[in-house]
């Protein structure tokens, strides 16, 4: 079992940055991705950004530039620097991982972006 505790989400103005931290407990050791997702009001949950054990990253494309996500091991985080952004940046943001083949969520974050 993993736990994930999301943090850092608010509100901000278009243009401006948010930094949010997500701390996994648990059974750590098994993780091997971790990373972010997020969901708009009435859109389906997508994906942000994702980091691997390697180190290797991945971003949508929406967020290409803007976004830069790094992990901790040794204080077991996962954070995402969120620059530059825009209205459309609005919704709800949940810190993921897989270990052992199972999928785990955390509760989720608001960042709210206003023009």
């Amino acid at each position: 079992q993993v736990q994930l505790v999301e943090s850092g989400g608010g509100l901000v103005q278009a243009g401006g940055s948010l930094r949010l931290s997500c701390a996994a407990s648990g059974s750590i050791g098994s993780i091997n991705i971790m990373g972010w997702f997020r969901q708009a009001p009435g859109k389906q949950r997508e994906l942000v950004a994702t980091i691997v054990s390697g180190g290797s990253t991945d971003y949508a494309d929406s967020v290409k530039g803007r976004f830069t996500i790094s992990r901790d091991k040794a204080k077991n985080t996962v954070d995402l620097q969120m620059n530059s952004l825009k209205p459309e940046d609005t919704a709800l943001y949940y810190c993921y991982t897989n270990a052992r083949m199972r999928d785990y969520w955390g509760r989720g974050t608001h960042v709210t972006v206003s023009s």
